[in-house]
């Protein structure tokens, strides 16, 4: 492991400590509810109400999926020490992908909980997102997860921005492989996963306009293809520009 990546784990093992002193105590409302006929017994739900009690991996799966509860936000911070554990040892498999996971915490309105709780959540998606960039195989694939920040925070601005500042080749060949999964998406104008935000374009846009910007260069570095080059010009132009070009790929959307 690289001075970079011990540095980076052990700023992720911080950030989950900081999460389990953070949200030690915390439980789902006394009067929360849930449907007993689908998503769990009474048994299953009353441990939401008691504090800092593990769940098993299929509970904790249908407590962070469920989009119903009456205060999503409490049950995000009963289960988070836990579940941020679960997650970054890859022990946590979204049905349709690690965007749902971004979807449980943006229902829970992460950002508008109070101070020192939204920050340790900041930090710790921060942590894990640098440490993903410097691992070369990772329990989440940096597009994932990448996937997840985004959705989470309703934004790529600020996870973009640690990518740039990773000038490693381990970052690189993460890039790579992410213009690679997401480039058939992108070049028919859609974002490469499910959204529930209402600003889908302007999310593309931006993912769009800095990968343009920035990967080609970093592609070049770490020996991508001369194809996955073009496709990552292809994906800073727009209209005809982009379907007329000689190189542009022959598809169906």
């Amino acid at each position: 492991m690289t001075p970079d990546a011990i540095s980076a784990q052990l700023r992720l093992d911080r950030a989950l400590d900081a999460l389990t002193v953070t949200f030690r105590g915390m439980t789902a409302r006394s009067d929360e509810t849930q449907c007993t006929c689908h998503w769990g017994d009474e048994e299953e739900l009353a441990l939401l109400k008691i504090p800092d009690v593990e769940l098993d991996p299929d509970l904790l799966r249908r407590t962070w999926d469920a989009p119903d509860w009456d205060d999503h936000g409490a049950v995000l911070r009963r289960i988070l020490p836990q579940f941020g554990r679960e997650l970054v040892a890859g022990r946590v498999e979204p049905l349709f992908g690690f965007e749902m996971v971004g979807t449980s915490f943006m229902r829970g309105e992460w950002t508008q909980w109070p101070r020192q709780q939204s920050d340790a959540v900041w930090e710790f998606l921060h942590a894990w997102w640098s440490r993903t960039l410097l691992d070369p195989d990772p329990a989440v694939p940096a597009h994932e997860l990448l996937a997840l920040c985004a959705e989470a925070a309703g934004t790529f601005t600020p996870w973009l921005g640690v990518w740039e500042t990773h000038q490693h080749p381990v970052a690189d060949r993460h890039l790579a492989l992410t213009v690679e999964v997401w480039e058939y998406e992108l070049l028919g104008d859609a974002l490469p996963f499910s959204t529930w935000h209402d600003d889908e374009d302007t999310l593309r846009t931006e993912l769009s306009t800095w990968l343009a910007r920035y990967a080609p260069a970093r592609l070049r570095a770490c020996g991508a293809s001369a194809e996955l080059q073009r496709r990552v010009r292809l994906i800073g132009l727009s209209g005809p520009a982009r379907w007329e070009d000689p190189h542009y790929p022959v598809r169906a959307y």
